[in-house]
């Protein structure tokens, strides 16, 4: 599903110039779940941002579905993001003045989707992530778990193939984050392919396999967790 080459980012500010990634090789198999590990710094979040379309690489090639990447248009990308990758953040990202319902409606009607089978969709969602008891509360009536399992449930409303997570346990407490490690993995055994940058031994101790960077490169010495 995921081939990328020699991908290379640089960032440029000015007259600095930043490597953010240093010849990266990567292959993610369909149905794969992933944890990406490494230190602040070495690259994981600009890898993520590569995977997910949200930017491109400055060098090397990304093949996504065999589609290559590095020669789509801005519409082309959007594309891709709005219906075949799902994001989930740290920070939830959730809108803060609409409802649970409401936040997970948003892609589906970016998307088109007619009222009746949004209600449909979203009803099932939250269902799915536990939360059909709340789907009139605005994030402030929530807990960080709730936020986080309204933002898995936006997160699939596209019924995307790829669901790309950022440190999404990083504010939450134990059990809470133990509760979407869950999610994450029933995800998996339904098909999804789930890549999750983390720091939580936790969540890299149920995953596949561990892809850990080090100074902007894949490290292929490291020990698994």
């Amino acid at each position: 599903m995921i081939i990328m080459k020699e991908i290379v980012k640089t960032y440029v500010t000015g007259q600095i110039k930043f490597q953010a990634l240093k010849g990266i090789d990567l292959h993610v198999k369909k149905g794969e779940f992933i944890a990406i590990v490494g230190p602040s710094g070495s690259g994981k979040s600009t890898l993520m941002n590569i995977v997910g379309c949200l930017d491109v690489p400055s060098e090397g090639e990304y093949l996504l579905d065999g589609r290559l990447v590095n020669k789509l248009t801005a519409n082309q990308l959007a594309e891709i993001r709005n219906r075949k990758v799902g994001f989930v953040f740290q920070a939830f990202n959730l809108l803060p003045y609409a409802t649970a319902y409401e936040n997970v409606e948003v892609p589906l009607l970016f998307a088109g989707v007619n009222r009746r089978a949004r209600k449909e969709r979203i009803t099932h969602l939250l269902g799915q992530v536990g939360l059909a008891d709340k789907a009139a509360n605005k994030p402030t009536e929530m807990s960080g778990g709730e936020m986080q399992r309204v933002a898995i449930a936006r997160a699939l409303a596209n019924e995307p193939d790829i669901i790309l997570a950022d440190e999404p346990t990083g504010n939450l407490d134990s059990k809470s984050g133990q509760q979407i490690v869950n999610i994450f993995q029933e995800l998996w055994k339904l098909g999804k392919t789930v890549l999750i940058i983390t720091h939580d031994t936790n969540i890299a101790s149920r995953v596949e396999r561990i892809v850990k960077l080090k100074d902007g490169l894949v490290d292929n010495n490291h020990n698994p967790l």
